[in-house]
C-alpha cells in the first residue's frame, strides 16, 4: 500500500471512530418509575416533570403505569405483577414508587431486594405498607385540611360554619378518611364542621354537589374525583366531573391540588404541586446513587403548599383575597 493510500485509510478509520463514539459512550443507569396511576393524570405528569428536571440528564428514566385510577380494584394486583416483571427485566439502579398503591403492592417485594427505592406522594404512614426503611425512603404527601379551612375563614362571611370535602373511593381517599379524619368522616377545624364524603358513583357525586347548600354547607372542597363510575360501572372522565361540579355547585368551590384549579374548575386555595414531590424524590434518589444508604435518609414531608387561584372563579363568587395572601399567590385565569 502506498503512502497516500495509507493516509487515506487512517483518515477513513478516524472518521468512522468519531461516528461511533456516541454509541460507544457509557450507557446511562436506569431508574424505573412505577406510577400508581397513568401518564395522562395531571398529578403523574407533574411529578414526572420534577423527576426529569433533577435526574433526566444523568439517568435514563423508564416508566410503568399501574393505572389504578381507571382499572377496577381486582386488576391492581395483576398490574403490580407486570411492574415487578419489568423490574426483573430492567434491573434498574433505583426504583421510584409513585403514590400509595405502588408502595402498597410493591414495597414489601422491594424490601427483599438490594435495590434502593424512593417513594413519593404517599399519604398513609409508610409502615402501613412496609416493615422498615432498610432500602426504602421517600416523600410524604399531606393534603392541607387545616390550612385551607383557616384560609377560607379569612375570605368567607362570618357565618362560615360547614364545609363539605368530596373525594372518590380510591386508595388515597380511603387513607385520608382513616388518617386525619380518624375514620369518622367529620372533624372540627377552627370552629368549622368539616365533613369528608367518599363517593364512587357519578349520580351520588352530583346529588351531593346539588344539595350542598340546602344541607347547610357554605363551601365544597374538591379532593380526588378520578375513579368515579357511572350507572353502568364505566369510568367517567375526571375533567368532565370537575367541569360539571364547577358549573353546578351552589356554593363556592375550592381544591387541594393544583390540577383542580382553573376557570372551569375550582377557585383554588392552599394547594399541593406534584412537580415539587418529583423534585424532592429526585434529590433523594441522587443522594442515594451518590453513595448514601437509603436507611440513613429519613422520610420527608413535601412542601406545605402554595396559594393558587383562578381569577375568574374568585370573581364568579364575589370573593376578594386579603392583601397578605394575594401578594404571595399565583394566579390562573
Amino acid at each position: 500500500m502506498n503512502g497516500k493510500a495509507t493516509v487515506l485509510s487512517w483518515c477513513v478509520s478516524g472518521v468512522c471512530l468519531l461516528l461511533l463514539l456516541p454509541s460507544m459512550a457509557v450507557a446511562k443507569q436506569v431508574i424505573l418509575v412505577i406510577e400508581s396511576y397513568h401518564a395522562e393524570y395531571p398529578w403523574d405528569a407533574s411529578y414526572k416533570k420534577g423527576l426529569e428536571e433533577v435526574l433526566g440528564r444523568e439517568y435514563e428514566l423508564r416508566y410503568f403505569e399501574m393505572n389504578t385510577k381507571q382499572l377496577p380494584p381486582e386488576e391492581h394486583a395483576r398490574r403490580a405483577d407486570m411492574a415487578w416483571k419489568l423490574y426483573q427485566d430492567v434491573r434498574p439502579a433505583l426504583v421510584v414508587l409513585g403514590d400509595d398503591a405502588a408502595l402498597k403492592f410493591l414495597g414489601p417485594r422491594f424490601l427483599q431486594t438490594q435495590t434502593p427505592c424512593v417513594y413519593l406522594g404517599v399519604n398513609a404512614n409508610p409502615r402501613e405498607y412496609i416493615e422498615n426503611g432498610r432500602n426504602v425512603t421517600g416523600v410524604l404527601e399531606r393534603p392541607l385540611f387545616l390550612r385551607n379551612i383557616v384560609f377560607l375563614k379569612s375570605i368567607l362571611p362570618r357565618q362560615f360554619r360547614k364545609a363539605l370535602v368530596l373525594f372518590d373511593t380510591d386508595i388515597t381517599s380511603r387513607v385520608l378518611a382513616d388518617e386525619p379524619f380518624g375514620g369518622k368522616g367529620i372533624m372540627d377545624i377552627s370552629g368549622v364542621q368539616v365533613e369528608l364524603r367518599l363517593i364512587g358513583q357519578l349520580d351520588q357525586w352530583k346529588r351531593a354537589v346539588l344539595d350542598a347548600k340546602a344541607n347547610g354547607y357554605d363551601v365544597i372542597i374538591v379532593g380526588l374525583y378520578h375513579t368515579i363510575v357511572d350507572s353502568d360501572g364505566k369510568h367517567v372522565d375526571s375533567e368532565e366531573i370537575l367541569h360539571w361540579t364547577s358549573e353546578n355547585s351552589p356554593v363556592p368551590l375550592f381544591g387541594f391540588w393544583d390540577f383542580a384549579v382553573g376557570p372551569k374548575a375550582t377557585a383554588g386555595g392552599m394547594v399541593l404541586f406534584g412537580e415539587v414531590q418529583g423534585r424532592m424524590a429526585g434529590e433523594i434518589a441522587r443522594t442515594i446513587l451518590s453513595g448514601t444508604p437509603p436507611g440513613q435518609i429519613l422520610p420527608v414531608i413535601g412542601e406545605q403548599g402554595r396559594f393558587l387561584f383562578s381569577r375568574s372563579q374568585l370573581a364568579k363568587w364575589g370573593l376578594t383575597l386579603p392583601k397578605d395572601i394575594s401578594d404571595r399567590a399565583e394566579f390562573v385565569e
